[in-house]
């Protein structure tokens, strides 16, 4: 078996059919399988992927465990070679898994990689990033990646001054499309269950990274990734984004510098809720109220999560 294809699945059947079918469609002359793990899904999911896609190996959660602990599952029952961790909000396109692994097997030195993101209409996602530090904590709370998106000093973090259309070696590949060596599991172990949703790619490349692992953006492979496909609750989106960030940092900075990180991602959260209020107020604008809301939410509740 040369790679595994992992699914996690939410109440997405609609997207989750797009996806397996572009799976097949688009994928040949390569041997893989399919693992969907679905977290208890109550929107038909589990019926659809029997009646319409028996090939696919399935596992069947009580209970939502989550993006790292379902991919889990699925990484410890794959065959593959390599194993391809795909959203279930994402479109194959031209033969990008394909191509992505005889990538893989022509740069023996690349452990994980990335392919390209689109959204809907074809414009480009950003699709990796640079690894957490204090200067790109400092940027990103202060708005400078906004303010100079082409700068290389201020847009480090979200690498929104890189064009994507070179190879390249890079800290993060995102997680809706990360093809992993098995080599690399067995050295640093699977993802970080800490994780609930969110993060867990940061921290998994962070690890493959210091044990020595290369992670690649390949640009000659493409997918469409809508987002957002199992996040329908805002409020859990911003705690979980802010949450996880933390926990990051809590795990991998120690002393004057986990302090300074920690300090920072909460000054640039009481910023948020400050603009986002006073323009909310100011504009009679309740969306953006509400996001400082949000936002004001995920400032309370975070660091209620701890990693492995």
């Amino acid at each position: 078996m040369q790679f595994s294809v992992i699914v996690v699945n939410y109440n997405t059947c609609d997207l989750l059919r797009s996806c397996l079918q572009s799976i097949f469609w688009q994928t040949r002359e390569v041997s893989f399988e399919v693992i969907v793990v679905d977290n208890a899904s109550t929107d038909g999911s589990r019926r659809m992927l029997e009646q319409e896609f028996p090939q696919v190996k399935r596992i069947n959660n009580s209970e939502n465990r989550g993006f790292a602990a379902a991919n889990n599952q699925g990484i410890v029952k794959a065959a593959g070679k390599y194993v391809l961790l795909l959203n279930s909000d994402t479109v194959i396109l031209n033969g990008a898994i394909q191509k992505t692994a005889e990538f893989m097997e022509q740069h023996p030195k690349a452990a994980i990689v990335g392919c390209k993101l689109l959204n809907l209409d074809g414009t480009l996602q950003p699709s990796c990033r640079s690894f957490p530090s204090i200067w790109n904590i400092f940027t990103e709370s202060f708005f400078l990646y906004k303010l100079f998106k082409r700068s290389k000093l201020f847009g480090q973090y979200y690498m929104s001054h890189f064009d994507h259309n070179a190879l390249r070696e890079v800290d993060v590949v995102m997680g809706a499309f990360m093809l992993i060596r098995r080599e690399v599991f067995e050295k640093i172990g699977l993802l970080d269950e800490g994780y609930f949703m969110y993060a867990e790619e940061t921290d998994f490349c962070y690890r493959a990274h210091r044990a020595g692992f290369k992670t690649f953006f390949f640009p000659e492979a493409a997918i469409i990734h809508i987002g957002g496909g199992s996040t329908t609750d805002s409020r859990m989106l911003f705690e979980q984004l802010h949450s996880t960030s933390l926990l990051f940092l809590k795990k991998h900075f120690t002393g004057i510098r986990l302090w300074a990180a920690v300090s920072l991602k909460n000054l640039g959260i009481v910023i948020r809720v400050a603009a986002f209020f006073l323009l909310g107020i100011l504009s009679f604008n309740t969306q953006m109220i509400k996001k400082a809301l949000y936002y004001f939410y995920s400032l309370t509740q975070a660091g209620t999560q701890k990693a492995k």
